[in-house]
């Protein structure tokens, strides 16, 4: 299929995306920054360019319960939502994993209230990273177009059967305007066909008492899914670069092979600290970037041996840490952590900021930007 190459927002991009996988059903409720993504498919649907049954409903816990109802019939199902929107859609979060419903939704990340702020944090998707669902976290309108397609495939997986959330930094990159090629997908996302959908002719129940000598098998099952899904995105990754030509991994690594310090961000922050590693490179300071793409399932394979990594969350977990850092430090006991707090609701971190966190870096402690030395 041929590209084209237009101009658009990180929203819009996501929203053309969905249109090009032709799901059934939208079911969303608006919410900034996330609003355009809804808009934007609103008006395909209205415009005859979708033919997806579009839910204008009263909440996103009613969101995400069409959503559920829907994928449960078998059909392709997409949401957005933000922030408080994603708070308010948590019992279902559980539901549709715990279902085993591939529903995909686009999470326009933003801080949490209070004080009242619409601007970029991870702490909203964080908050929900138990809930069972995949997460991934774009930097690009590009990626945000191309996770977006991805996702269908990955989710819709028999091996997988797990919803995805698709995670794009509020305003940094919702909201701005980047060239990106537009891809027709074809028959790169399969028809879905899911084993347990509801069949008139063959009723089963659905969502019935579990008792205590088995409920514990469903969950295990969720997670050998949850395992099975890094060799569904590995992958279509792979399949995404030889049909497209644009490659992805669950890490993108710039410039570590021979690093002795690393940047480990994800997001926007991630794309950022590309030109903090080149600016210390002409310092002569072998730095090098990881950006995590995606969180759930987490990295196994990060080559950190013998490096200095300087994690910067863009998150909190009260009364534990970074959460980024502290996930990395789990999985990777011997890893050399320099933990930064940084860029919370939308607090601005320059390259040159990180730059200045790798000079200064000081392994196993914890630092937050903008706070004096003092109340640290």
């Amino acid at each position: 299929m041929s590209d084209k190459l237009v101009m658009s927002t990180g929203n819009k991009a996501m929203a053309a995306a969905v249109k090009m996988v032709k799901p059934t059903v939208v079911a969303a409720y608006p919410i900034t920054p996330q609003t355009e993504v809804i808009e934007a498919i609103a008006e395909y649907v209205d415009g005859g360019e979708m033919t997806a049954r579009y839910i204008p409903v009263e909440s996103e816990h009613s969101a995400m319960t069409a959503c559920i109802g829907a994928s449960i019939t078998g059909v392709r199902v997409f949401t957005a939502t933000s922030s408080h929107g994603l708070l308010y859609m948590h019992e279902m979060l559980h539901w549709a994993a715990g279902a085993r419903l591939p529903i995909v939704m686009g999470q326009i990340n933003r801080t949490l209230a209070p004080g009242w702020n619409i601007w970029a944090e991870h702490s909203d998707a964080l908050s929900q990273r138990d809930t069972g669902w995949l997460q991934v976290y774009v930097s690009t309108v590009q990626e945000a177009y191309d996770a977006t397609i991805m996702a269908f495939r990955i989710a819709e997986d028999n091996r997988v059967l797990l919803p995805v959330m698709i995670n794009m930094d509020g305003f940094l990159l919702s909201h701005i305007m980047q060239p990106f090629e537009m891809t027709e997908p074809g028959d790169f996302v399969p028809q879905i066909s899911l084993p347990h959908k509801i069949d008139v002719n063959d009723p089963k129940g659905y969502g019935a008492m579990s008792p205590s000598d088995i409920h514990f098998t469903f969950r295990h099952d969720m997670e050998k899914a949850m395992r099975a899904s890094r060799t569904v995105i590995a992958e279509t990754e792979a399949a995404f670069a030889k049909r497209f030509g644009r490659s992805y991994a669950p890490i993108e690594e710039y410039l570590c092979d021979d690093a002795d310090v690393v940047i480990v961000a994800m997001g926007t922050l991630g794309k950022e600290a590309e030109v903090a590693a080149d600016l210390l490179r002409k310092e002569g300071v072998k730095a090098g970037v990881m950006r995590i793409r995606w969180l759930r399932p987490f990295p196994v394979d990060m080559k950190i041996e013998g490096k200095d990594l300087v994690v910067i969350d863009r998150d909190y977990s009260f009364g534990f840490g970074g959460v980024v850092a502290g996930e990395i430090q789990a999985r990777y006991p011997q890893a050399k952590i320099a933990s930064v707090i940084a860029g919370l609701g939308g607090q601005e971190v320059t390259y040159e900021d990180m730059a200045n966190f790798v000079r200064t870096r000081k392994v196993g402690t914890e630092f937050w930007f903008g706070i004096p030395s003092e109340e640290q």
